[in-house]
């Protein structure tokens, strides 16, 4: 939902009204009634008529006859608020019974109307059930306006670091600067450059993301620029670039250090010229694109070993920001697990499941190499595994119940340093994977190029 000027005023003065009832006069009446009073209506005899013109229309508010031939209106109501949750429903009918009030009100009716009535009566039945929608109109505008934890995306957190973070974004996302999103994998550089879009003065645009280790070098050439026809094997037809179909829009770059030094170039012309050139063609396609780029190398150190370009390092930090890894934010850990907690629990359905104390000491222990996105999973499996409805150190990883085991002698203790850390979690997964690389890389989330960087960083070997 948008919050213009225009579109505000649409929402919260005309409304659109759906009369269904089997009865010719029925709908008649009440069209002419709510007509009068500037409502926008439509009318249909049936409850499957309402369903199907309810998909095609947006409705604010639906009178729905209680018997109907074919589909009552209790199914119709079910059906309704199946499509959309915040419609408001008034349920009419000539045999009114508390029972069926009851369960009308249960399935999601705002309120049940007996006829006959006057036109009064239903003016004042439609003017109280619209206040309900209008303050549920307003509401959402002022949240938008205002800014609420949702609009930076889906990004749970109330720590300082993250506050500070939330304001940076704040500040950037209304310009046009290029951002350069710095973290470790699983800290959620998506999430920040979607925010950064959804709250920049071209959120009504398009937001295009490219994972450049996810493609090799001539297939990604191609997925940029554009291609025409005959230009390559296998070049069957002309191709719009994504940067050329994001025109107007953001583009962001994924693990931007990923990209081949050939390819950096082609990059930081785009970003001078801001113009592109499909492979195998001589002409020019001028693009307005924004640019941002996210990766978790460290970019100055690539520079020193000469893998990555200074000159596009410093077209792409004109405004760098760092997400902070998840154990200097530990504050955000039971948000999070509260959050993924209720978001996989939906899926599973197991009723209210609560995290014990001991647990949640082991999770604020372990320093999360994989970040929010690991604690996600871990969260995930441990659901999956528990049978009750408490989450007990049990149904944790036997990595992360391992750190709460020594008090006093650490001799045995298994390494706590970071790299250490996150060498022997790859390892742990290449292991339960058989050295599948491919299914390794995706449990990680991490590309297989990335992935590849690891194996040979810590020198890791299949026994």
């Amino acid at each position: 939902m948008t919050c213009s000027r225009d579109r505000e005023e649409e929402m919260l003065h005309s409304f659109r009204i759906l009369v269904v009832d089997d009865e010719k006069v029925m709908r008649d009446g009440c069209h002419r009634v709510l007509s009068d009073a500037k409502y926008q209506v439509e009318t249909v005899s049936s409850g499957e008529d309402a369903i199907t013109m309810a998909r095609t229309i947006p409705f604010d508010l639906v009178l729905l006859d209680l018997k109907m031939p074919g589909m009552d209106g209790l199914e119709a109501l079910r059906l309704l608020k199946e499509h959309d949750p915040e419609i408001v429903v008034i349920m009419i009918t000539g045999y009114p019974d508390i029972e069926t009030a009851v369960e009308a009100i249960k399935v999601g009716a705002y309120d049940y109307v007996p006829k006959p009535f006057t036109p009064m009566d239903l003016r004042l039945a439609v003017e109280r059930a619209l206040e309900k929608r209008r303050l549920c109109l307003e509401n959402e505008c002022l949240r938008r306006q205002l800014g609420t934890r949702n609009e930076l995306g889906r990004i749970i957190g109330d720590s300082k670091p993250m506050r500070k973070i939330f304001e940076m974004v704040r500040k950037i996302a209304p310009t046009d600067s290029t951002v350069l999103i710095l973290g470790e994998s699983g800290t959620g550089k998506e999430l920040i450059a979607r925010a950064i879009h959804d709250n920049s003065l071209r959120k009504d645009k398009e937001f295009v993301v490219i994972d450049c280790g996810a493609l090799v070098e001539t297939l990604l050439e191609s997925e940029l620029f554009g291609h025409v026809k005959g230009s390559f094997t296998g070049a069957t037809h002309t191709k719009h670039g994504s940067l050329e179909l994001a025109n107007g829009g953001t583009f962001s770059f994924d693990e931007v250090a990923n990209l081949s030094l050939n390819m950096q170039s082609k990059l930081l012309r785009v970003i001078q010229e801001r113009e592109i050139k499909p492979v195998g063609s001589e002409r020019k396609i001028p693009i307005d694109v924004r640019i941002l780029a996210a990766t978790n190398r460290d970019l100055r150190e690539a520079i020193r070993e000469k893998t990555f370009r200074e000159d596009l390092f410093y077209r792409l930090s004109v405004f760098p920001i760092r997400l902070p890894p998840l154990r200097e934010r530990k504050d955000d850990i039971p948000l999070l697990v509260e959050h993924f907690m209720e978001k996989h629990n939906k899926k599973k359905k197991k009723g209210a499941i609560t995290v014990a104390e001991e647990t949640m000491e082991l999770i604020l222990k372990y320093p999360w190499p994989g970040n929010v996105r690991e604690l996600e999973n871990v969260m995930e499996r441990a659901l999956i595994l528990t049978d009750d409805s408490v989450i007990v150190p049990g149904n944790l990883p036997s990595y992360i119940r391992e750190q709460g085991r020594y008090k006093g002698d650490t001799s045995s203790l298994r390494p706590v340093t970071l790299k250490a850390m996150e060498k022997q979690h790859i390892e742990y997964v290449l292991g339960k994977t058989n050295w599948n690389k491919s299914k390794a890389a995706r449990l990680l989330d991490i590309d297989r190029k990335t992935l590849h960087q690891k194996i040979n960083r810590y020198s890791l070997a299949k026994d």
